[in-house]
């Protein structure tokens, strides 16, 4: 069994959305549209403190932002605007869910402290955002004149630690977040997401963290 393909736990969601969706007369990017609409929601969940809503709402926004590309594809719409339009959604969502947990933790708690870690996530996701922009550019230049590399699956326990942190931080996030609420932790995301936003643009000038696709 091929280990990788459980992940991301988000594509079960989205494969039934997907053929709903393909029936409808909506377009990749207005599916886009609206997963980022959830997605600015569940930030302003987050910043009243209505924590588990907000969980819902990232994870209704995930689903639509996985199959935003899946819709794309099977309606033959896919474009450089749309898929630049995706990328600055997930940098939009994830910049915004920050903000309004710092936000809400320090108006319950009383203290300016978590606003400030708040601020801090945000500005590491916008640093990924731009870099990965950066990358993805040179890598479209560079791809023109190379042909398309294999897949490569993770090998051995640290390789598999990086790739599944990869995507409880990236494409599964959501579910992490529904757990952390349900379990009255969502403040714990505001210290990680500060130190684990600036290792991530880190690892992406490593090539092992860009070599696993699923």
């Amino acid at each position: 069994m091929n280990h990788a393909s459980i992940f991301p736990l988000v594509r079960y969601l989205s494969s039934w959305a997907t053929p709903v969706l393909m029936r409808l007369p909506v377009s990749a990017n207005q599916i886009s549209a609206a997963a980022l609409i959830l997605g600015l929601l569940a930030a302003w969940c987050l910043a009243v403190n209505a924590q588990i809503a907000a969980a819902l709402l990232l994870i209704g926004a995930y689903v639509l932002d996985n199959c935003d590309g899946e819709v794309a594809r099977g309606k033959n719409q896919c474009s450089e605007f749309g898929k630049r339009f995706d990328s600055f959604v997930d940098w939009i969502v994830h910049t915004t869910f920050f903000l309004g947990l710092g936000y809400g933790v320090a108006e319950q708690s009383q203290s300016d402290v978590w606003a400030w870690l708040g601020y801090a996530a945000a500005i590491g996701c916008s640093v990924n955002y731009g870099i990965g922009q950066y990358l993805e550019t040179v890598d479209a230049r560079k791809s023109q004149d190379k042909p398309p590399q294999p897949h490569h699956q993770p090998q051995g326990a640290f390789e598999w630690a990086v790739f599944i942190f990869r995507e409880l931080t990236r494409a599964d996030f959501c579910f992490l977040v529904l757990l952390l609420a349900l379990a009255d932790g969502l403040w714990l995301l505001l210290p990680a997401g500060t130190i684990g936003a600036q290792i991530y643009w880190g690892l992406q000038f490593l090539s092992f963290a860009r070599r696993f696709h699923v």
